[in-house]
């Protein structure tokens, strides 16, 4: 066939995704990890954080659920929940509030209607149906010989980009959420200025998880592109 489909150059691509992914991981995890460990001046827990935040917003129609698991926190916004993780929920710590914070952060971007945020939910049918499909579809174009190759192909690539969009979309929405917890955590009095900038570390290295993300994403669509071209050609 002539690719090297499963031993190629291309698979420097995927390392690099690969790397960039596990080195955002540690860091998110070593910075968690490091202010979990100490406890906001206010004393309040990640959950009575977020009970704060919503009330200072006048928000009053969404929970604030326990979740099981580490770094599992997130909100859902069908069922217009907050849920915080093992490590946040009844943890004062600033580390468990800037995480309480950040998720109410998308309850307000929900609130508010934030374009980017409605992107993103419009996005996640095609996003879903890209990761699962895409590949499949390129490889079989790929190895079958018929007419029908390259629309497999085409479409495996058309869907991939579906989820490379979902991930590129969700930058701004993570950065957004991240700015309106720092803020409304300072305005509210959860955390003192010196906490608001060891918060920020926290959601910081957090995004960067994002970035890696979606940097991942694109090095795998231009690796489809690579692998592809000629077949297409």
């Amino acid at each position: 066939m002539g690719y090297g489909m499963f031993f190629d150059p291309t698979y420097i691509l995927v390392l690099i995704g690969l790397g960039l992914s596990m080195l955002a991981s540690s860091k998110m995890k070593s910075t968690f990890a490091k202010y979990s460990k100490v406890r906001s001046l206010t004393g309040i827990t990640g959950r009575e954080a977020a009970a704060r935040i919503l009330q200072a917003e006048g928000i009053t129609d969404v929970r604030i659920e326990h979740v099981s698991g580490n770094l599992t926190d997130h909100y859902d916004p069908r069922t217009k929940t907050v849920r915080l993780s093992d490590a946040t929920y009844n943890n004062p710590s600033v580390a468990a509030i800037g995480v309480a914070a950040h998720e109410c952060g998308h309850v307000m971007q929900h609130h508010q209607s934030y374009a980017p945020l409605k992107w993103r939910t419009a996005l996640v049918p095609a996003a879903n149906l890209g990761s699962n499909l895409a590949w499949p579809l390129i490889i079989i174009g790929l190895l079958i010989n018929s007419s029908s190759s390259a629309l497999l192909i085409n479409i495996g690539i058309a869907l991939f980009s579906a989820a490379v969009l979902f991930q590129l979309v969700t930058l701004p929405v993570e950065f957004n959420a991240s700015s309106r917890a720092l803020e409304v955590a300072g305005k509210a009095g959860l955390l003192n200025p010196q906490e608001v900038g060891q918060t920020k570390e926290v959601l910081q290295a957090a995004a960067m998880t994002y970035v890696a993300a979606a940097a991942g994403s694109i090095l795998q669509l231009l690796r489809l592109l690579i692998l592809t071209r000629g077949r297409r050609d």
